[in-house]
């Protein structure tokens, strides 16, 4: 018999749901950036809970989750931010292998922490793969490839696994989402660029994630002082965790859909384990900087 694949379709959208996965590798010669989940812990985590591959495709969910409805069984998970899950109105626990039954309605609420939850889905997603990666990401104005936002009435049609063992990790392995984050920072190629002061309150004061964040970066709303930018940099390379001075002073920390190339001095380097915590920060939440 013929294996039956299970629809789930988009009741509500949310404000930002897309189909991620491990990001667009080898394409940043060509102005592309990587992309793919901006907390990878969460998601590979998502992933092992329903027993698939830590960079298979999974659900980034942004603060205001969406309704979907499945017309048949699925084993899912969801980890990362606490965006208040519940199926069928009865409230579920992130971290966790959950059972979807025909019928049933997976919404999401308020945001209790955090800022960006995982959905994960046992089985295999028939959905569009553009230059080697699932991962959506905004190009003019529209998201590619086709279909990876997810919007009302959207459907995904998926073939599930073989039953898996439920999964569930214990309160103390889970992460604790913290409105204010420490992170370590390398120096960057423009360092010597920044006056003493400058530095040192770089890296004693606390910066504050601004409204107009997202993917692409956080731009923080404390400036430097005595910063007055003299040389003209020739643009030049950046990845995910660059830290870009902006003329007025104010650091911007670079993220998974940023562009390739900036023209702005690089102050430092976020390691790339600390960016998955900067993932789940929003606007408000402050972070401070150690120079490793």
């Amino acid at each position: 018999m013929k294996e039956q694949a299970v629809t789930l379709q988009i009741i509500k959208s949310g404000l930002l749901t897309l189909v991620q996965d491990g990001g667009r590798l080898g394409q940043q010669a060509f102005g592309l950036p990587t992309g793919g989940v901006m907390d990878r812990r969460a998601a590979a985590t998502a992933n092992w809970l329903t027993g698939q591959p830590e960079d298979y495709p999974v659900l980034e969910i942004t603060l205001q989750g969406p309704e979907i409805q499945f017309d048949g069984s699925l084993q899912i998970a969801i980890t990362g931010a606490d965006l208040s899950p519940t199926i069928d109105e009865v409230p579920v626990a992130n971290y966790q292998t959950l059972d979807v039954k025909e019928g049933q309605t997976l919404r999401f609420g308020a945001a209790r922490s955090g800022c960006r939850a995982y959905l994960a889905i046992r089985g295999r997603w028939q959905i569009k793969e553009w230059l080697g990666s699932f991962s959506g990401l905004a190009v003019a104005g529209k998201y590619w490839p086709p279909g990876s936002r997810l919007e009302k009435d959207t459907r995904i049609n998926i073939w599930p696994g073989e039953p898996l063992a439920a999964r569930k990790l214990s309160s103390r392995e889970q992460p604790h989402h913290s409105h204010e984050l420490s992170v370590r920072v390398m120096e960057g190629p423009e360092v010597d660029w920044f006056p003493a002061s400058a530095i040192q309150f770089f890296t004693s004061h606390a910066f504050t994630v601004g409204p107009d964040s997202n993917r692409m970066g956080y731009r923080l709303r404390e400036n430097l002082p005595d910063y007055q930018p003299q040389l003209e940099l020739i643009s030049s390379g950046i990845v995910p965790g660059t830290i870009q001075v902006l003329p007025a002073g104010n650091p911007v920390v670079l993220l998974a859909d940023a562009q390739t190339s900036g023209g702005y001095p690089r102050l430092g380097n976020v390691l790339s384990r600390d960016l998955d915590f900067l993932a789940q920060l929003v606007p408000g939440d402050r972070i401070r900087f150690v120079m490793v």
